[in-house]
């Protein structure tokens, strides 16, 4: 296995470090938090009039165990994964990974109508996590698979491996 010196974790630049090891993570733990220990306001912020005010069925109290461990499951991923290596190849394809992620997600909203994606007034604290928080994690991989940021050695020796394929 190749030694990383602490030289190479400098050539990922702080704001992409800051926010993937640490700021997005912790967002997802916030997101699972509320999926498992705080259904009742999870579903209401969702969407508040299919929510009823009594016991949540079953198969809903499932699902919203699974989509935290879900948020968890990324949380740990970007958190472990990316902290683990400075591997300018790892963090594209984690990060392409996730970015696939951010347009399902996105998506996954659609049903409350065109307005949630652009209308910040009517949004509730899980609209902000679903849509705004997604679309800056969207932003900063797009910006990071770009080379926006990047030291030009760092994206030189990425391209010379991978032209070495």
């Amino acid at each position: 296995m190749e030694c990383q010196s602490m030289a190479d974790s400098t050539r990922i630049p702080l704001i992409y470090r800051v926010f993937f090891l640490y700021l997005e993570p912790l967002a997802s733990l916030v997101g699972a938090y509320y999926a498992f220990y705080e259904p009742h306001d999870y579903l209401r912020w969702t969407h508040a009039p299919s929510t009823s005010t009594g016991s949540i069925p079953l198969s809903t109290t499932i699902i919203l165990n699974q989509l935290s461990n879900q948020y968890l499951l990324f949380a740990l991923n970007e958190a472990l994964i990316l902290r683990a290596t400075s591997d300018i190849k790892v963090w594209r394809t984690l990060l392409l990974g996730l970015l696939i992620a951010d347009l399902g997600h996105l998506y996954s909203v659609h049903p409350l109508g065109l307005e949630i994606y652009w209308n910040v007034f009517r949004w509730n604290p899980i609209d902000w996590g679903n849509v705004a928080f997604v679309y800056a994690g969207a932003t900063m991989r797009m910006c990071f698979l770009a080379g926006l940021g990047m030291s030009k050695a760092s994206v030189q020796r990425h391209r010379k491996r991978r032209d070495k394929r």
